[in-house]
């Protein structure tokens, strides 16, 4: 299962789990994780589940910002399109800091992902 920690001064304040093929995140009442803060977009981003192409019972994480106002970062860089998110990435979307962290990810999937390129 994979989840996202909320950080506040580098100290995990709450915690959402990812569950179900699509997540969406933002200040919109209808978000599975509604984050009511000015620096957040309506439907600010979208996080997608999906079975890994090249190891069975393995699942992604993709992130994709929706045209926000304040964007999504990646660790520290501003993401365009859509990104695999990775354990212990540092998201933050508008002035919020979280860590992605997937604890069925295994250093196989990174390496799938390497050969790939």
């Amino acid at each position: 299962m994979a989840a996202l920690s909320q950080l506040v001064d580098d100290v995990v304040v709450s915690t959402f789990e990812l569950t179900g093929p699509r997540i969406e995140i933002g200040r919109r009442a209808g978000c599975d994780l509604r984050i009511d803060e000015i620096s957040v977009s309506g439907q600010h981003a979208t996080i997608e589940v999906e079975n890994n192409a090249y190891l069975d019972g393995a699942v992604d994480y993709f992130i994709t910002d929706n045209d926000s106002t304040n964007g999504t970062f990646i660790n520290d860089v501003r993401m365009t399109g859509r990104q695999r998110l990775n354990s212990h990435d540092r998201v933050r979307i508008g002035w919020n800091l979280f860590r992605f962290i997937d604890e069925d990810e295994n250093s196989l999937e990174k390496t799938a992902y390497i050969l790939e390129e």
